[in-house]
């Protein structure tokens, strides 16, 4: 069986190897042996890659986050799955493999419709940005959201989430062609992500008021959300996509505001209870075309260094677990 292997932590375009590792063994009770079909080489990927994510496998080891594939064959006690089904493997499952067997409980079979490279990237982005919504800023119906890194994975999918729950968003990208992408997904507002920026929200919003910002950047995009927020709003931030991990402002005016400040990380054990019910939220945006994030390549096993290079450079990257290429 193939599968792509972390010899050792540091560079994600030399690291990497396809192995050939033993088939797993049939699956046992309440265990489902899973065809793995597409996974995204994701920005947390790579941090884990480098050695710098909390998830730290003992190598050499398989790798990969999250992904989709079908069922082939089910364990003693497995009744809601049969074969055929595609599903999504639990979190942090090293899922550059060809085939893998995991727990059934965590599992549920998508519907039909959802395309497998779509379904590779339900497990991690959308409730992520899901419980971003709903974990602080206490939300209701009308209130505005603004966001960096809005043309991203977690960013549409704070979009497809917001307008579900009637929220209204403020949408910050980093590059002109984004805007268009942005505004197709249904942000409310797409603007540059630059120092004009903050003057111009308030009359776009009409003066409303904006109780949460998500930051999936840092640096200086970090102190213009902060600007940006009404008094009493909340920041959370779960990414440093931009390269910063710290900010550099006055942070004054954030005590005479009451802005308060949380960080973000999914794998946390009180959110495993709503995992469920937020991925079939989440894939049910996909049947239904609200949720649809764009795929910018898709490589074979063989081909991980070119994969990982691109996915540095940017841009939504699959590997296809089933390729003979």
């Amino acid at each position: 069986m193939r599968a792509i292997e972390l010899t050792a932590f540091g560079d994600p375009v030399t690291n990497l190897r396809v192995a050939e590792l033993p088939e797993p063994l049939a699956p046992g009770a309440n265990e489902v042996l899973i065809g793995m079909e597409f996974a995204p080489v994701n920005f947390n990927d790579l941090l884990l890659i480098r050695g710098t994510f909390p998830q730290r496998p003992a190598l050499p080891s398989p790798v990969g986050n999250e992904g989709a594939g079908k069922v082939l064959a089910v364990g003693a006690g497995v009744t809601h799955l049969t074969v055929g089904d595609r599903v999504v493997p639990p979190l942090y499952s090293a899922t550059w493999r060809e085939r893998m067997v995991v727990a059934a409980n965590e599992l549920f079979p998508l519907p039909a419709e959802v395309d497998a490279k779509q379904a590779a990237m339900l497990r991690i982005n959308p409730p992520t940005a899901a419980l971003l919504l709903s974990e602080h800023g206490g939300l209701k119906a009308g209130d505005w959201v603004i966001q960096n890194a809005a043309n991203s994975g977690v960013g549409l999918s704070v979009i497809a989430f917001a307008k579900a729950r009637g929220f209204k968003t403020i949408n910050l990208v980093r590059r002109v062609e984004a805007i268009a992408e942005v505004k197709t997904a249904g942000g409310d507002i797409v603007l540059l992500d630059n120092n004009e920026v903050v003057e111009s929200i308030s009359d776009l919003t009409q003066s409303g008021k904006i109780h949460l910002a998500i930051d999936g950047v840092s640096g200086e995009s970090t102190v213009r959300l902060l600007q940006g927020l009404s008094q009493g709003g909340a920041l959370v931030s779960y990414a440093f996509s931009g390269g910063e991990v710290s900010i550099h402002t006055d942070l004054r005016p954030l005590l005479r505001k009451a802005v308060s400040l949380h960080a973000f990380y999914q794998a946390r054990p009180q959110y495993d209870s709503q995992m469920p019910t937020l991925l079939r939220e989440a894939a049910e945006f996909v049947r239904a075309g609200k949720l649809k994030p764009p795929v910018a390549a898709i490589y074979p096993m063989s081909r991980i260094s070119e994969a990982a290079q691109h996915a540095i450079r940017g841009g939504k990257v699959l590997l296809d677990l089933q390729s003979a290429d």
